[in-house]
Order: structure tokens, then sequence, then C-alpha cells
């Protein structure tokens, strides 16, 4: 019984409590909605064929509980999930699941807390790819070099978060706008990528909220520079919930993206939208630079999809939800920090 193909799943970091503290563990989705804890899974497929402390180490090594080290495992890893899912179908609905050597292999969602796929990113670039969203927020006055190639800044990986977690709104701060995205993973590494190549690079995808503090975003670009302090404090880049791989989600196909706030319905765009693809963003970041695995790409807010553009922001005690048909929803409150 083959459970899901390896290049077609969806990826989640996620965390479980034990005696000595929160443990930090990477698995997948199954049918069920459970997560499956891939390197408990592959030690327990081993463990029927080698001693089961050896079984340990090489699980360790093979599928680490960390989703860059295990995407940076290539077709070796690959091999083992692929392993691994087709072994567990049976056991992969039950959450009382045990391993081998003892531990859970299957958890239910709500008996863990979903962290970003890539708690710490290998690096955080954002682009402005999609015309609408640019057009809107500049009042049409968009740089003829906008349309010569994908721009895009770089942020703070530090600063990555994931659903769930609150987004603290300081003292003062009365413009703490979202922003609909979805964003690349890369999963292989490579510089001067050519577009028809770029698809061999790609881990998958995942939501993004680009989280702005557009008051001091816009004085800083004034200044010459930036954005830095609006777009990069801590826990102000959201991605999640899961990474899902591109043999499930292309995203040349149109995909519905909505965002809420507080259930009402602010923004709606698509995914198809963009002026530039993701193969066309892929290539020209990697021109004479070279892209890393783990490294995580913003592709731009869609058209209307920020209060920017609707003059109107989020309000502490607000929960902005932000879906991307196929990705997931992203669900984060604004809450006021104390003395705000």
């Amino acid at each position: 019984m083959q459970f899901l193909e390896v290049r077609s799943v969806r990826y989640a970091t996620f965390e479980v409590d034990t005696p000595v503290g929160p443990l930090r563990r990477v698995g997948v989705v199954t049918g069920g909605g459970h997560l499956l804890d891939l390197n408990q899974g592959y030690a327990h497929v081993l463990a029927d064929r080698v001693d089961r402390a050896r079984a340990r180490v090489l699980a360790d090594a093979v599928v680490p509980p960390d989703l860059i080290a295990l995407l940076a495992g290539g077709p070796v890893s690959e091999a083992a999930i692929a392993e691994t899912l087709e072994a567990l179908g049976p056991v992969a609905a039950d959450p009382a699941a045990q391993s081998l050597l003892g531990g859970r292999l299957v958890y239910s969602a709500d008996e863990v807390r979903l962290l970003s796929p890539l708690p710490r990113p290998a690096s955080l670039r954002d682009c402005s790819a999609f015309e609408q969203h640019v057009k809107t927020a500049t009042r049409d006055n968009v740089p003829p070099e906008w349309y010569e190639m994908p721009v895009y800044y770089k942020g703070n990986p530090e600063s990555v978060v994931g659903t769930g977690t609150d987004i603290v709104v300081p003292p003062g701060v009365d413009r703490l706008d979202y922003e609909l995205e979805y964003a690349v993973v890369i999963g292989r590494s490579g510089s001067d990528i050519a577009e028809e190549d770029a698809a061999g690079h790609i881990a998958g995808y995942t939501v993004f909220n680009d989280v702005s503090e557009r008051r001091a975003q816009f004085k800083e670009i004034r200044a010459g520079l930036g954005p830095t302090k609006g777009k990069d404090t801590d826990g102000t880049n959201v991605l999640g919930p899961y990474l899902v791989t591109p043999d499930e989600w292309d995203p040349d196909k149109p995909h519905a993206m909505i965002a809420r706030v507080a259930g009402e319905e602010w923004s709606r765009g698509s995914t198809d939208t963009i002026h530039y693809s993701v193969a066309q963003i892929v290539s020209h970041m990697s021109r004479r630079e070279t892209l890393h695995v783990g490294d995580v790409i913003g592709t731009g807010t869609v058209g209307g999809g920020c209060g920017l553009e609707l003059r109107r922001y989020p309000q502490p005690g607000d929960l902005v939800e932000l879906e991307v048909e196929g990705l997931g929803v992203l669900g984060n409150r604004w809450v006021a920090q104390d003395g705000a």
C-alpha cells in the first residue's frame, strides 16, 4: 500500500510537549489530517533490519528532524521518505501508533503546535511581482524599471514565525499591515539557473504574510534605502502552515488568494495574475548569486492584497487569515503590546 508519493506531500514543522520541554519535529500531513513524524517513521522502518541503536543514528543522518537539512539530503533522503510513507501507510491513520524504538509515529493536529515549515530559513527575499499591487500602491506611478526585471529586497530570516503566533502591535503604530502572498522554497542549490531549469531547484510553496509597518516603511524609502524596520522586526514574517511540494501545487495555474480580517473578507485575487513567473524570478535571483537549500523567496502581494491598497488596516484583537487555495490558511492575531 503506497501512502503518498514523496514529491506530492505537505511537509510540516511542529512542536510537541515532552517532560523535558518542547520538541521540534518534521512530518507530513496524512490523508486524515494527522502528522506522521518522518524521522521516527524511518527509524521504525530500519529497526526491522539493523540494530535499534544503529537505526536511530541512520535515521537522524538520512531523515533529520529539520526541514532544511532534510531537503539538503536530496535523492538519498527522498528515497528514505518514499520508503517510510509506503511502509507506514496502514498505520498513518492511527494517532496512537508507536515506534519500535519507543515514542509516537503519528500525532493528531490538536496535539501539536505548527511552526513555520522553515523556522529559520537560509535566507529571505521578497519580490513585488504583481502589477496591480504596484499600480494601486503607487497610484499608477509604476517605475519603467519595474517592467525590466523582478525587483526584490532581502529580509531578516530570524524574524520568521508560523501560523497561530500573535503579531505584536507596538505602541503608537496604527498601520501594521498584512500582505497576501505565497513563497517559493529552494530545494537544490544553484547559480545562473536558466528559466527552463528553475523547476528542478524548487522544493515547494507556502503561504507568506509579509507583515509591514507602513509609516516606518515609507519613511525609510523616502530616505533612499530600506525597507528595514518597516518589514523585519521580530515576528513579522509569517510562513506556513505547510510546505507543499510542486507535484501537488502548480503556481502557473489559477489559485484563489483570500484575506479575511476578523472574519470579513478584505482581499481576493488569483495567483495567475502575477506579472513575472516563478521561473523568471528564480532565474533572475540566481544570476551571479548562488541560491541555497532553504532559501525562501516571496513572490509579492497580489493585487488588492493588503490594507495599504484598501486604505484600512487590521486593529489589535483582529484575527488575520490569509488563504491560498491548495496551500492552506495562515492565521495570526494582531495583539497590542503592553503600553500600546
